[in-house]
């Protein structure tokens, strides 16, 4: 396998609301193994609708995607369930923690969802995630009891579980104060050092983004 982790040849996108509108512009790009990559840009340059062709969650587009070097274009709904549970992991601004689970449930649901290990495993795995994010104090404690930046690094740790190929973050940050953005920046910095992460986040905060490996600026539906 080669170093791409994600490419995209010629991608465009259009919205149909209420008349066809261009939203990305024959987009070409590609990170590699191990990059911390950030797109930045005005609200409503593309940088999420980027994001969602990139997560396969959204498949209405021209051009192609690639992932691990492999065409992801074209490919069935259950298919593309089964690569986004292997290979990527979200973190969103909202945590979208379900308030019925406590911490560990919480990072353990997509490991189970996946069902390459036993729920032992699991949890045994989702437990040493809690630990590098100085969490495990907090894994049987419900969401509602954790600050913002808590609620964070568990949603951070539950996009670990599956070891994925890439990170996909957007504005995770968007929600936290400055300690905590820095607290966030931190993790991953961490992950891309000493795991080799992949990381692709989408961020208003030109800080975070000066301090990733390299940025990607979007305008008008390109790439500048």
């Amino acid at each position: 396998m080669g170093n791409k982790v994600i490419e995209t040849i010629g991608l465009s996108k259009y919205f149909f609301d209420p008349i066809k509108f261009q939203v990305l512009k024959e987009i070409n790009m590609s990170i590699d193994h191990g990059e911390f990559v950030s797109i930045v840009g005005k609200s409503g340059c593309g940088k999420s609708t980027l994001l969602y062709l990139l997560s396969t969650m959204d498949t209405d587009y021209e051009g192609h995607l690639l992932i691990h070097e492999k065409l992801i274009t074209g490919k069935p709904d259950k298919e593309l369930a089964q690569i986004r549970s292997e290979n990527i992991g979200f973190v969103f601004q909202f945590h979208y923690l379900l308030s019925e689970y406590n911490v560990l449930k919480n990072v353990m649901l997509p490991g189970m969802k996946l069902g390459k290990y036993s729920q032992k495993e699991v949890e045994h795995r989702a437990m040493e995630h809690l630990k590098t994010l100085d969490m495990e104090d907090q894994a049987l404690k419900m969401p509602n009891q954790l600050s913002g930046g808590q609620k964070q690094r568990v949603a951070i740790a539950r996009a670990l579980i599956n070891d994925p190929l890439i990170i996909m973050g957007d504005e995770p940050t968007g929600n936290l104060d400055k300690k905590n953005s820095d607290l966030v920046f931190d993790i991953f910095n961490k992950l891309t050092q000493e795991n080799n992460q992949t990381l692709l986040i989408v961020t208003h905060d030109s800080d975070f983004a000066k301090r990733t490996n390299r940025i990607i600026t979007m305008e008008d539906g390109r790439i500048v």
